[in-house]
């Protein structure tokens, strides 16, 4: 039996090369946990880390009752991680965050109150502690993003985000599917939330992403999400006798 179902919310945390920030991580989301506005537990997706945090991720998961894992046999990036997280989640509503902690759990309980009248909530960082860098080659991408997509959304890449699992267990697998997850909820006539969220400096590791990834990636993707969104299938069955 997938333990995730006895709780309403799984909050997915997916971790490549994190290991000092595991315990850090740990801390943070077993504090968040008993203030939770509904019953939640968290769901440790290892991207097939080359680094330690598969085995600290077990040692938090052996000693927090409301902790679980899964183990990816290799690397296959955030949108598969966040596939398989959500693949695994069988409670009502299904969440997301980074393993880096630039924005914190306790801010999800500013998102729930949305989640009965939207099949997502998504955050909007404020006063990012970014790079200047990355701030900027983040808004670019974001602008270019919403010209092609048209889905109206400031902020995609704030990594905090709770859906209805139901929804998420319909996003089609790609490379890159991360940056238009609320893109792919408005496929399927989903309405999309955005609230404002607090934001942090990054404590332990490095960003995974760089100026060409975060440019040249986005841009390449949209053409493929606007290609697929001419092509998406939906359809509702109206009588049925099987």
């Amino acid at each position: 039996m997938n333990k995730t179902a006895q709780y309403e919310m799984t909050i997915v945390v997916p971790v490549y090369n994190e290991q000092d920030s595991i315990y850090r991580l740990e801390k943070t989301l077993a504090d968040y946990l008993p203030k939770a506005a509904v019953k939640t537990c968290v769901l440790l997706v290892n991207d097939g880390s080359k680094d330690d945090s598969l085995t600290r991720i077990k040692e938090v998961c052996a000693r927090q009752n409301d902790f679980y894992f899964i183990s990816l046999a290799k690397n296959g990036g955030l949108s598969t991680a966040l596939k398989a997280g959500f693949d695994h989640s069988e409670s009502k509503l299904t969440a997301y965050i980074d393993a880096d902690l630039q924005t914190t759990p306790e801010d999800f309980n500013l998102l729930l109150p949305h989640i009965t009248e939207y099949e997502m909530v998504i955050g909007i960082r404020t006063g990012r502690k970014d790079s200047f860098v990355k701030k900027m080659s983040s808004k670019i991408a974001n602008s270019y993003r919403r010209m092609m997509t048209h889905d109206g959304i400031i902020d995609t890449g704030c990594p905090l985000k709770i859906m209805r699992t139901e929804y998420a267990k319909k996003f089609p697998l790609f490379d890159g599917m991360h940056r238009f997850l609320p893109a792919l909820i408005q496929l399927e006539d989903g309405k999309v939330k955005q609230v404002p969220v607090r934001h942090f400096p990054r404590q332990e590791g490095e960003s995974k992403y760089h100026l060409f990834n975060r440019l040249a990636g986005p841009f390449i993707d949209c053409f493929a999400y606007r290609w697929m969104k001419k092509r998406y299938i939906r359809y509702q069955i109206d009588q049925k006798k099987i």
